[in-house]
């Protein structure tokens, strides 16, 4: 039976999976399967219809097999390499956001105290005014003279965090 049908079972097999060496594993194993339950087989159909249908289920349960290790393999990948990405961007930020406290602790104390009460705690200028007890146009000048401090020292960071934060938009709408 096996010199009979093996070489025809390959070429079947091979259809399938364009895979000389797997199609032969495929048919070998069906062998080696008919060999080891001969004393239980029974088969109901003609033995030509019985192996060329084992084959083809073989054939397609190792495409599905494949299929979905590739698919799990493309998965992997994705989320290295989005990992990667995500580290390159939180250290670029990182970097950024260590450059802009360094400059923030250059300011003058007044005016360091009265960018971040703006900045970082979200007060209004008149709530800084209030809790400083400083009018509000002295609130709006030592604003314009710290953001004017902060671009002439950040200027060469500017493009950096442009090109960080339009990286991040590209991604956001990507997914």
């Amino acid at each position: 039976m096996f010199r009979t049908h093996y070489s025809k079972l390959c070429a079947y097999a091979n259809k399938f999976l364009k895979d000389i060496d797997a199609s032969e594993e495929i048919v070998q194993e069906l062998f080696y399967n008919l060999w080891l339950n001969r004393e239980s087989l029974n088969i109901k159909s003609s033995v030509n219809s019985y192996l060329f249908r084992s084959v083809r289920n073989s054939c397609l349960n190792m495409i599905k097999h494949i299929n979905i290790r590739e698919e799990y393999k493309a998965f992997n990948e994705a989320e290295i390499k989005d990992k990667e990405e995500n580290f390159e961007d939180s250290f670029e930020t990182s970097e950024l956001e260590q450059k802009i406290r360094r400059t923030i602790d250059m300011l003058p104390t007044e005016r360091r105290k009265v960018f971040i009460m703006s900045r970082y705690d979200g007060l209004k200028y008149r709530e800084i005014a209030e809790k400083l007890n400083i009018s509000v146009k002295t609130v709006e000048n030592q604003m314009g003279k710290a953001i004017k401090f902060l671009r002439e020292q950040l200027s060469n960071y500017l493009i950096i965090a442009f090109l960080v934060m339009i990286e991040f938009l590209i991604k956001v709408f990507e997914k």
